[in-house]
């Protein structure tokens, strides 16, 4: 399989540009971002479709609701670092407590923008998402699932922030020929031993580890839970039934993200030892993304440690 060239961004713009065509009603938002976001293909070629708003994060949140109100459908491509911050008050009046069907894309999510520093992380988003009320929290893991989720977010009413990172992925699903449903979690692999939960680019992650734990005889489930919110708790309470031990790991802060997601269900319907695995409560060092992946252990390797670690091996 040749390695993917094309980042997740790009597939956003596309799919977007071929639904539009037929559904005048479709409009992009950016924050002087439309280079970044990969969406100068859609301004160009719907230029009554695109709003450039310039560096104001609360101020796009903020049109975008209103165009939701007149009956259009705004997606907003903004920096998930500054769009999640500086934009959070309008995200929750505006548009989850106003009810308006704006879909939020925070671009270069987690740790993509990383020889930035802690100013250009993005971190702390789902925590601060996923707190808010009638406000959808997904993460795509590769292109295929980055088309089939902008699909569905133009049929979906309502709210949702979307993260997706600056770099080309590594593909964990062959193609986009499978069925996408927001709220309902894909089991990637199946296993007895334990399970491993991710989201976003860390699926990649949970697979290697799989095959990694694979060979030494342990059998791992991989949960792939695009959606953080709502999330699926029948699959979290499946797998810490039928495999007794959970793993989450993600490209978020060890407090408020997938990792404490799950733990509500497991300590409150299924207890189970389990494991958090992502960035420490720290400002995240600065480097490279695989550089900053291999500081903190998110890694097939060191999944494959606290898997043991967790059975007692």
């Amino acid at each position: 399989m040749m390695a993917n060239t094309i980042p997740n961004r790009q597939i956003i713009c596309e799919t977007l540009l071929e639904l539009a065509r037929n559904d005048r009603d479709i409009m992009v938002l950016a924050s002087d971002s439309r280079g970044s976001a990969a969406m100068a293909p859609f301004a160009k070629a719907f230029p009554d479709q695109f709003v450039e708003v310039g560096i104001a994060e609360q101020n796009i949140v903020g049109i975008a609701a209103g165009l939701a109100h007149s009956g259009k459908k705004p997606f907003v491509a903004s920096p998930a670092c500054f769009l999640s911050m500086r934009g959070i008050e309008q995200i929750k009046v505006d548009v989850a407590y106003s009810a308006t069907n704006v879909k939020l894309v925070g671009i270069s999510g987690g740790i993509s923008y990383g020889a930035l520093g802690m100013s250009h992380h993005s971190v702390q988003d789902l925590a601060v998402s996923r707190a808010i009320p009638g406000l959808a929290v997904i993460l795509p893991a590769d292109r295929h699932e980055t088309k089939r989720m902008t699909e569905a977010l133009v049929k979906h009413e309502g709210g949702v922030y979307v993260r997706i990172g600056r770099n080309p992925v590594e593909d964990v699903y062959e193609n986009d020929d499978y069925e996408f449903a927001i709220g309902k979690a894909a089991t990637m692999r199946e296993g007895v031993d334990l399970t491993v939960i991710a989201a976003g680019e860390t699926v990649r992650t949970a697979l290697d580890a799989h095959e990694a734990l694979k060979e030494i005889g342990v059998s791992c489930r991989v949960i792939n839970m695009h959606t953080i919110k709502p999330l699926d708790e029948e699959a979290v309470i499946k797998a810490a039934r039928e495999t007794g031990h959970i793993i989450t790991v993600e490209e978020h802060s060890i407090h408020g993200g997938l990792g404490a997601a799950v733990a509500e269900v497991i300590v409150q319907r299924q207890p189970v030892p389990m494991r958090i695995l992502g960035i420490p409560d720290e400002p995240a060092i600065a480097g490279k993304s695989s550089e900053v992946f291999a500081h903190y252990g998110i890694s097939a390797g060191n999944i494959m440690n606290i898997a043991l670690e967790l059975l007692g091996r």
